[in-house]
């Protein structure tokens, strides 16, 4: 049972992720520079890697928030979904924050960035708290 609620919890979290940067994807290629096309496509080749390596990304912080979760005794949805988002704004988005600083990043990156890192931990509690 705890492989499915991870895996589940990954999967919600990466559709959280798809939902986030679809609806902030203009924002977010303006903030990180990327180059576009006539249409505001990014250019490029397309690469699945970054998809690949965001889904093995999912199941490694479901699998940590699960054990983490499992440890402290949290085991409802109300519970995952604090202490989830509580992972998402003070673990994942200061590291974000700071990830951009040094290189001058605009401070939009981060708000993106750790706004999903946010949400997406939430919604990953919350589902783990159904297990």
């Amino acid at each position: 049972m705890g492989i499915l609620a991870v895996l589940v919890a990954a999967a919600a979290g990466f559709a959280v992720g798809a939902a986030w940067y679809m609806a902030l994807s203009k924002p977010w290629i303006a903030a990180v520079g990327i180059e576009t096309d006539d249409a505001g496509r990014p250019k490029g080749n397309g690469s699945a890697t970054p998809f690949v390596l965001s889904a093995i990304a999912m199941i490694l912080v479901a699998g940590m928030m699960r054990h983490t979760f499992v440890t402290s005794g949290i085991d409802t949805v109300g519970a995952g979904l604090v202490g989830g988002l509580g992972i998402g704004l003070f673990f994942i988005s200061p590291w974000i924050m700071i990830n951009n600083a040094y290189p001058g990043r605009p401070f939009t990156l981060p708000l993106i960035d750790g706004g999903y890192a946010t949400l997406g931990c939430a919604i990953m509690g919350a589902v783990l708290g159904l297990f």
